[in-house]
């Protein structure tokens, strides 16, 4: 009995859709220059972290539910004495995902979590850096399904991040924007 690889919606979507789409928009010559997600990476800075260390090992588990990948803690690093901050405290949370984490990830994120904000008209385009990476500022951890909004004892945002192969910020917008991310005012 052979076992089928699972392969996630998005990814077997990137592979029919997006590259040909891709191809006819820029007209490359081969499909290894279409431009690919490579990673996401998620990370939060923590208020508070130096006066009540619990509040990263909550941020940690949040990322870790949402992502379904553990996060790790991030470390401050250098001392500031006007923060009361020593070198390596802890101050945030951060996971990187790849792979079939990361196609599954941006899936829950684009058709289950974005459209559960208030009063969404689309994320913003013009959040590229002039390499063809993108990030996104997500304002309240609640639009996620997989928070229980009654064990959230404070709301904090996350910093959403996709590296991309792309060269320029044109093409790393065509891939996000077949791919489903729902940018506004797209212009046709």
């Amino acid at each position: 009995m052979a076992t089928e690889k699972y392969t996630p919606r998005l990814a077997d979507k990137y592979k029919k859709e997006v590259i040909p789409a891709l191809m006819k928009k820029f007209s490359y010559k081969s499909i290894m220059q279409a431009p690919r997600l490579t990673k996401i990476c998620v990370n939060r800075g923590v208020n508070g972290a130096v006066a009540d260390k619990k509040l990263v090992d909550v941020s940690i588990e949040e990322i870790t539910m949402v992502t379904g990948q553990k996060a790790v803690a991030t470390m401050s690093k250098k001392d500031i004495s006007n923060f009361k901050l020593r070198k390596n405290m802890p101050i945030g949370a951060k996971v990187t995902l790849r792979g079939v984490n990361m196609y599954e990830f941006l899936d829950r994120l684009v058709s289950v979590s974005l459209p559960r904000v208030r009063d969404f008209k689309g994320i913003s385009d013009k959040s590229f850096d002039g390499r063809g990476n993108y990030t996104l500022g997500v304002t309240e951890q609640i639009i996620f399904p997989e928070i229980d909004i009654d064990k959230v004892n404070k709301i904090t945002g996350m910093d959403i991040t996709f590296v991309t192969t792309a060269g320029t910020n044109e093409e790393a917008f065509e891939l996000l924007k077949e791919l489903g991310m729902p940018f506004k005012n797209i212009k046709k």
